[in-house]
This record gives structure tokens, C-alpha cells and sequence, in this order.
């Protein structure tokens, strides 16, 4: 049953108003709000739950059912500063209550201790930014193992992972066919498999089912609450305290500020696109790391000409989608890759790339195949297949329970010029404008998803494919992990953000999504998020406790 959720005025001061209700959105939610606070979630999607969701293909991969719609919400696409960003999809996020967590596959990575000081270690990379993150992972760490616990991860550590203060809550999920196979292919070429972690219950917590291997984790929200989104996991504890209010439908346009620099809450529409504002003492961005960026840009005003938050001019720089390294093979015998969670097992072998290979960064590799039949014959045969008539209907129907992927997650470095602005041309259905996205890939990424998918090839030969190839990657042009826009740092001129997640500019606004992230990681950025998520509440309270938010105040009950 679910919980009598708070009901505020919009005409009254809530303590914290909170936009986006994802990965930190929904952490946020529910620690400010057990600690006594008053909360307001605005999400602009709406509010869809476990009794909501379907095994629909066409419906939530090609109909957007709890993504963003580039129909009502075009984005613009352009590889360098000085071309016409075209119409196109290039931005996919979750839209709905829960975000992106919602909807996404469940691998749950630790950044490592080099994620967080290798521009330190390595030197400075020709062509883009690469700087030390203010934190290191021994002071995330606490938050790390509080996602474990708190979210509900399964697992079991592996040889190369950093190390951790509490073990895993919850066994690693049963092996599948890809995992076995993975696990065959490393051994035979001196690699090392370890069990996945997955944000995905192998066995039944917190009053949260176990999953049922129906197969429907990626782009699909979970029907039982196995797959440990805030959806499942945190949003039901915020609106159980009585002073949460998930407010859906409503698409953020501006935070407002008053002559002192201070937030003084957000405009936003209704499902109606009726014009309100809800009133906040502080105000929490966690929009993902392209639309915070945009909501501070359409936020400008005569003391803020260049966007809120923006003295640095970095409010959108440094945009990371993370990079891949992509092989697929076919087997003699069926794998049934449709079912269960899509990946059981993973290499961490190349998660830190020898420089006497002359590469840059690293990551990780699985095997998995995450197509459902209509993906699949889009885009799962060999190019040498034949794409239509009998013969193609014969292949489809051999290769689809017979086929596996090798993805290869990989580095993305931060490039200034890698960015989100503003369209000055293409409006969204409510007049704003459009986000434009500028991306082109560093030639060491492309290097770094090469070098990954010549290893996948070997791994599929060495666990017995009997036909390999590679799927091609050309330069970038739509982004899924969204990071870096509005990085963290000590220094008020080279970052948007403090070590709190306050904003430098603005003392009663924070940030906390994939913009916050100083470097993307190896591809897998969500377990850090939330963990940021944890560790930015912890510093809000604290700051909130001390007197310095201003009118933002505790119940003296706690949640």
C-alpha cells in the first residue's frame, strides 16, 4: 500500500525544493526529508509504479513510455562550435518518477581509487581537461557501502576492485548463459571473471521481492521492485514521513533568486502548462547532467547574465557520455539471452590501461544481449546478412537465442568545447529552448573503445563463437550517461560546485547528478551518483543544522 504522500502550497516556503526525482534526486528526497525537513519533488514525468509497467517493446523503446520524447522535447546535435546543430535525438534520460534508475540496466560499479586522481597519476592528456576530483575514494567510500545497504546491491568483490569497509548485502545473481561463457573465454585467455554487481535483488530484502528473471531490465521498469531504483528503494521512504511531496508532471523552467543572490524557489508548468511557483528556502538541482546545465543557463537574469551558477562560464562544459567498445558473435547453440537480468558477469582486467600501450584510461568488460526481437532485427545480424526476405526471417529466427555481444565500457575525457547550450532557433513544447548538444569524441577515446572491442572479438573466439565482428562505432552523437557539466571543485574560477555540492555562486542552491562528476569513470557512473547523493544530504543537514541555509529548518520529529 502505498503511503499518504504531504501536500504543500506552492505559496508556502518548503524547505528544500528538489528538481528530478532520479538516481540522487531520490536519495535526496528521502534523506532531507527523514531528517526532518519539508520536501518537494518537482519531476517532469509522470508518476508511473510498479502496477504501471509493461513487457511492451514498441511502447517504451521507440514510444519513450518513461523517457524523454523528442517530440515534445527536441534537442539539437553538432560536433564542433562552428556547425549548425541539426534536429536529433541526442539526449536520453529518464521521464518519469524515478528517473533514469528506473529504466536503466542495473550495473553497479565503484569508481576506483584512479577515477578520482589521474590527472595526478597520469599527466595531462593533450586536447581536453583532465583534472583531480577535491574528494578521493576513501572519502566516498562510507557512501558507497551506504548504496549497497540502503539501494540493495548484489555482488561479491572480485581481484581487481577497490577495496570496501562491509561487504556485499546480498549474493551475486544466479549465472547466465553470457556470464558462463565469459567466464569460459577470460580463463582460457588468462583473464580474470568476477561475479557482477548489480543494483538487482538476487534474493528478497527489505520487503522487496527477488527478481524473477523475466528479462525486461533495460529500458523497462521493474514490475516487482527487484531492481533497486529509487523508485523501489528510496521514494517510498521519503513520502512515508509525511513530508515529502513527489510532485510529477511538472517541467522546471527557472530558478528564481532575489536581490541578495539567494534562491528563492522555481517556476515551473503543470501538467495544464500552467505557470506556478513553488516557494523554497534552498533548492536542489538533480535534473541530470543535461538539463541542470540548461535549467541554470534559461535561469540568467541582470545579476546573473551568463546563467545562475556561472561566474566560472563552465555551467555546460565538459560534457561526458562515456565511450564502448562493441563486438557480437554467434554460437552453435541457443544462450536464450532474453531472459534474466542482462548481465551476470564482468572483467576488470583493463580498468586501468598499462601506458606502455600508449592508451589512455580504461574500463570494463561484459558479455550480454540486450535486444528484444524488434532491436534485434534492427540492428543484431552481421552486415553480411541479408535484410530482408525469407532468408533474413530464417536468420532472425536461428541467430536470436543464439547471438551475444561483448561491450566494452570505456573512458570519456572531459574536453571544454563538449557541451550543452542553448538552442538560439529550436523551441520544446512550452516555448523554452532547446538543449544543444556539441560533442565530439577525443581521439584517446576512440583509441581507448578500439583497444576494448579488439578484446571483446578475442574474449567471443576464445569462449567459442562461431562467428565474430565487430559492430562499429562512429563519433558519438547521442549520450546516455550525462556527466560533467557543472564539475566539483575548491576553486570558484575552474568549477560550478564546492566539495558540499553548493554551488559557488548561489549559498542556498546545490547540485547533485551526473554534472556534478569531475571525470566519467569507466562507463558505469550511477552507483557514484548516489553516492554523491548520500554524501551531499549528509553536508546539507549539516549545513541546514548549522544556521546556514538560512529560513531551512528541522521538524523536531524525525523520520
Amino acid at each position: 500500500m502505498r503511503a499518504a504522500t504531504a501536500k504543500f502550497s506552492p505559496s508556502e516556503a518548503v524547505d528544500f525544493a528538489i528538481v528530478g526525482s532520479g538516481a540522487a534526486g531520490g536519495v535526496m528526497a528521502r534523506e532531507l526529508s527523514r531528517a526532518g525537513f519539508r520536501v518537494v519533488v518537482l519531476e517532469q514525468g509522470p508518476d508511473v509504479r510498479e502496477k504501471d509497467f509493461q513487457h511492451n517493446e514498441l511502447k517504451y523503446i521507440f514510444q519513450s513510455a518513461i523517457s524523454n520524447d523528442w517530440k515534445i522535447e527536441p534537442n539539437t546535435f553538432r560536433h564542433t562550435e562552428s556547425e549548425k546543430a541539426r534536429v536529433q535525438p541526442a539526449l536520453l534520460y529518464g521521464r518519469c518518477v524515478g528517473g533514469s534508475s528506473v529504466h536503466f540496466t542495473g550495473n553497479f560499479w565503484r569508481f576506483h581509487e584512479i577515477d578520482f586522481l589521474e590527472r595526478s597519476t597520469v599527466g595531462p592528456v593533450a586536447g581536453a581537461a583532465l583534472a583531480d576530483w577535491p574528494i578521493t575514494y576513501a572519502d566516498l567510500e562510507p557512501y558507497y557501502t551506504k548504496v549497497d545497504w540502503e539501494i540493495g546491491v548484489s555482488g561479491a568483490p572480485g581481484p581487481f576492485d577497490p577495496w570496501r569497509s562491509k561487504p556485499y548485502p546480498l549474493p551475486p545473481l544466479e549465472i547466465k548463459s553470457s556470464g558462463a561463457l565469459l567466464e569460459r573465454g577470460a580463463r582460457k585467455l588468462g583473464w580474470h571473471p568476477q561475479p557482477a554487481p548489480m543494483a538487482i535483488l538476487s534474493r528478497d530484502y527489505r520487503g522487496r521481492n527477488a527478481c524473477v528473471h523475466c528479462g525486461y531490465c533495460e529500458s523497462f521498469g521493474c514490475e516487482v521492485g527487484a531492481k533497486s531504483s529509487v523508485l523501489a528503494a528510496m521514494i517510498p521512504d521519503a513520502e512515508k514521513t509525511g513530508r515529502c511531496e513527489i510532485r510529477a508532471n511538472s517541467y522546471v523552467r527557472e530558478i528564481s533568486t532575489d536581490a541578495a543572490g539567494r534562491a528563492t524557489g522555481v517556476i515551473y508548468f503543470d501538467a495544464q502548462k500552467r505557470e506556478i511557483f513553488q516557494k523554497a528556502n534552498a533548492v536542489v538541482l538533480c535534473a541530470n547532467g543535461a538539463m541542470t546545465p540548461r535549467l541554470l543557463l534559461l535561469s540568467k537574469s541582470s545579476r546573473f547574465p551568463g546563467g545562475l551558477a556561472n561566474s566560472s562560464g563552465l555551467v555546460g562544459k565538459y560534457l561526458m557520455f562515456n565511450g564502448a567498445g562493441l563486438a557480437s558473435g554467434q554460437f552453435e547453440y541457443p544462450l536464450n539471452e532474453y531472459k534474466s537480468a542482462v548481465v551476470t558477469r564482468v572483467l576488470f582486467d583493463f580498468y586501468r590501461l598499462d601506458p606502455k600501450l600508449g592508451l589512455y584510461g580504461g574500463g570494463g568488460i561484459d558479455l550480454r544481449l540486450d535486444m528484444l526481437p524488434i532491436v534485434f532485427a534492427l540492428a543484431g545480424l552481421p552486415p553480411d546478412a541479408p535484410r530482408w526476405g525469407a532468408e533474413f526471417k530464417a536468420q532472425l529466427a536461428q541467430n536470436f537465442t543464439r547471438s551475444v555481444n561483448s561491450f566494452g565500457h570505456t573512458t570519456s575525457l572531459p574536453v571544454e568545447t563538449n557541451s550543452i547550450s542553448l538552442d538560439p532557433d529550436v523551441k520544446d513544447a512550452w516555448g523554452l529552448p532547446a538543449p544543444r548538444v556539441t560533442y565530439k569524441d577525443h581521439p584517446e577515446d576512440l583509441k581507448t573503445a578500439k583497444f576494448f572491442q579488439d578484446r571483446g572479438l578475442e574474449l567471443l573466439r576464445a569462449a567459442g563463437a562461431r562467428k565474430v565482428w565487430p559492430i562499429p562505432f562512429p563519433e558519438q552523437q547521442m549520450g546516455v550517461h550525462l556527466l560533467g557539466t557543472c564539475r566539483m571543485g575548491n576553486d570558484p574560477k575552474t568549477s560550478v560546485i564546492n566539495t558540499d555540492h553548493r554551488t559557488h555562486d548561489v549559498p542556498n542552491l546545490f547540485l547533485c547528478d551526473g554534472s556534478s562528476l569531475v571525470t566519467g569513470g569507466r562507463g558505469q557512473p550511477t552507483m557514484t551518483i548516489q553516492a554523491l547523493a548520500f554524501r551531499a544530504a549528509d553536508r546539507m543537514i549539516a549545513l541546514a543544522k548549522r544556521g546556514e541555509l538560512g529560513a531551512v529548518r528541522a521538524a523536531t520529529r524525525k523520520g
